[in-house]
């Protein structure tokens, strides 16, 4: 071994060497924890053993009840005491009763009829079929009311308009404009649009 300047040896290992004294650590440190784990293992149960036995050597102590008091019986009252008090009772006093008067008929009031015909003057004659083979402009389809309501703002402007049902959708009607002259369609479109209602986009049918 080869001694340095102050005389002291100086120890040399290779590449080898310390991977082999690297190895023999490692093993050395398994087997130690294989070790602890298998000794912390077999006392691990008897920790449990003894903590249950603890738990069950307890006594179970089961309290009784408490018992409730009995209510007392009612005594009955001797027969003398109940002639007595049925003697002194008053006799019951019936009552008539009156019969309910039946309620007056009145004639319906003619006003209130007349008014009723009047408001449901307007919406007469709105609804019709068109002419077979003529032309109408169809502005919307939608329903009964919404369509009597837009006929008879074309009517105030002076439109001929009628509101069709649909035959094949009950329920459902279509606002019509005509019957249109040949050729009178597009001066009929820019007559509504001009008028505040979608002209531009009715639609040309012919019945």
């Amino acid at each position: 071994m080869p001694r340095n300047e102050d005389g002291e040896f100086e120890l040399i290992l290779g590449n080898r060497q310390l991977l082999s004294v690297f190895f023999i650590i490692v093993i050395l440190l398994g087997v130690f924890f294989t070790m602890g784990y298998i000794v912390g293992r077999n006392s691990a149960p008897l920790t449990e053993l003894t903590s249950t036995t603890k738990q069950d050597t307890k006594p179970i102590v089961v309290e009784p009840a408490p018992r409730q008091p009995e209510a007392p019986k009612p005594e009955a009252p001797p027969p003398a005491a109940v002639k007595e008090t049925a003697a002194q009772q008053p006799p019951e006093t019936v009552e008539t009763k009156k019969p309910t008067p039946l309620p007056k008929f009145e004639p319906p009031d003619k006003k209130a009829e007349s008014k009723k015909t009047e408001k449901s003057a307007p919406s007469a004659g709105l609804v019709a079929d068109p002419v077979v083979g003529a032309t109408y402009l169809q502005l919307i389809a939608s329903t009964k009311d919404t369509c009597e309501i837009m006929v008879d703002m074309l009517r105030k402007k002076h439109f001929p308009a009628i509101a069709a049902e649909v035959p094949e959708k009950a329920g459902l009607f279509r606002v019509l404009v005509g019957p249109l002259a040949e050729g009178a369609a597009n001066k009929t479109k820019a007559q509504l649009q001009d008028a505040g209602f979608p002209g531009n986009q009715a639609i040309r049918k012919t019945f």
